[in-house]
């Protein structure tokens, strides 16, 4: 999964990382579309050394012919959701490279690949309907997180930034958790604890998606990442596989 995850990190992170995320609360509560200003207010807060840096000017652009203010939107969602796939990849490929799960991988009895592979070479060794039912529970939850018909506006339209859609009253079946609050942690914190929890979750996601980089970096050719040197397993396949003309599952 983490070959799956580390090009899904790469293709916005680029770009979104540029753009720092807004005043949470109080534009995206009121249903207004966010400013540079409120960027260059919220850069501060997330990191007072570097504060607002957006070199290739893209809150200055207007996708699709997106209004600055949709744009804007567009590239904050694009940021938060990339830093959560990149956590997710991370911790995934700590995971993946220490432990086995001890229950069948297949319903013929079939073992999870061995530790003794790296996470990519794991993914290389999964069976074609492992792969398949994977993908499509991934595009199940981007399809899902693009649907804002239960009264809330999209997140281009001053909807709130990093939201996903509840499953209740919407899956026509029982459905335990919601995704990034699955236990309803958050639910009765003040307004500001959770911009301070946005925060955070910004500048772990950034961090997370160096981390990534860094893993994809020293697999790819070991001893680039120091650090990492002994610690992550080469791995000689096509790291952007998915990307290439030719790619097969």
């Amino acid at each position: 999964m983490t070959k799956l995850l580390i090009p899904l990190a790469l293709v916005c992170s680029g770009a979104s990382a540029f753009v720092s995320r807004d005043n949470v609360v109080s534009r995206s509560s009121t249903g207004l579309g966010e400013t540079k200003a409120d960027l260059e207010d919220m850069a501060a807060k997330l990191n007072r050394l570097v504060k607002y840096w957006d070199p290739l000017d893209l809150v200055d652009a207007s996708f699709w012919g997106f209004s600055r203010e949709q744009t804007i939107g567009w590239l904050r969602q694009s940021e938060v959701k990339h830093g959560r796939v990149a956590m997710a990849a991370f911790v995934g490929y700590c995971v993946q490279s220490n432990f086995v799960f001890p229950w069948s991988l297949t319903s013929g009895g079939m073992p999870h690949p061995s530790t003794d592979l790296s996470p990519p070479e794991q993914w290389d060794a999964l069976p074609f309907a492992s792969k398949v039912q994977i993908i499509l529970f991934i595009g199940f939850l981007e399809f899902y997180s693009e649907l804002y018909g239960l009264g809330e506006p999209h997140y281009t339209k001053g909807g709130k930034v990093g939201k996903y859609p509840e499953f209740k009253g919407t899956i026509p079946h029982p459905v335990p958790f919601n995704l990034y609050d699955p236990f309803g942690l958050s639910k009765n914190k003040s307004e500001e604890s959770k911009a301070r929890g946005l925060l955070s979750e910004i500048n772990n996601g950034r961090l997370a998606m160096l981390g990534i980089f860094g893993f994809l970096c020293e697999q790819t050719i070991p001893g680039s990442v120091p650090l990492l040197t002994g610690i992550v397993k080469p791995y000689a396949g096509e790291v952007m596989a998915p990307f290439s003309a030719d790619f097969t599952l």
